[in-house]
């Protein structure tokens, strides 16, 4: 897989652009200058790889924004060995950057085809996180507790479904709203039945979806 100068020196343009947009934890804007963001998107778009913008990588879906990725990310506040569970595994993009923070990824996908595609790439790229192809409103119960929780996609609500499936100490991040647009919460769990709630800013995602397809 071609990783040129040219690449490299984007890559370094896109972590000083984050920086400058206000990311200030050094590990995801390391992590920024590190992933290959021209390897999760198609062909002709490899020219826009490291623009910070998001482009659609196919079933109706897209790659985020780096420094939406980048915000999500450090609103997470990632710790090496934290299992964390993201929902909507999408290009991999964004799990890849999770992997590279030291996390132990559990990657879901609703989207076969998107499934197939990510773990396939992420895998020959040297990604080892686990995939699981379902319905992200269930999360992993088998798999339970998360110390963190990932959700990359525009859930109209706060799913409870995955709010028992965080630690107590835990934190999930999900983009809230509807089609004209998102509130990123973060949600601690501090005690068995007892959450903080906090607003961090508007975005725009595509919409988490039930049940597979």
């Amino acid at each position: 897989m071609i990783d040129s100068y040219r690449h490299k020196g984007l890559r370094k343009k896109l972590a000083d652009t984050i920086t400058n947009k206000g990311i200030k934890d050094q590990k995801v804007i390391d992590a920024i200058g590190k992933v290959t963001r021209h390897h999760f998107m198609d062909s002709g778009f490899v020219e826009f790889a490291y623009r910070d913008q998001a482009f659609p990588i196919g079933a109706g879906q897209t790659i985020s924004q780096p420094y939406t990725v980048a915000f999500q990310t450090e609103l997470l506040q990632v710790e090496k060995h934290h299992k964390i569970l993201e929902v909507g595994t999408g290009s991999g993009y964004q799990c890849a950057i999770l992997l590279e923070l030291g996390a132990k990824v559990h990657t879901i996908e609703r989207q076969r085809e998107l499934f197939l595609k990510s773990r396939a790439l992420l895998t020959e790229m040297g990604y080892k996180p686990y995939f699981y192809y379902g319905d992200g409103y269930k999360g992993l119960p088998k798999n339970a507790p998360f110390d963190k929780i990932l959700i990359t996609a525009g859930a109209p609500e706060i799913p409870v479904e995955l709010l028992k499936q965080l630690k107590i100490g835990g934190r999930m991040v999900v983009p809230v709203g509807g089609s004209s647009g998102q509130v990123m919460m973060a949600i601690d769990r501090i005690a068995e039945n007892e959450y903080n709630e906090s607003e961090h800013g508007h975005f725009s995602f595509v919409p988490m979806l039930k049940g597979k397809q």
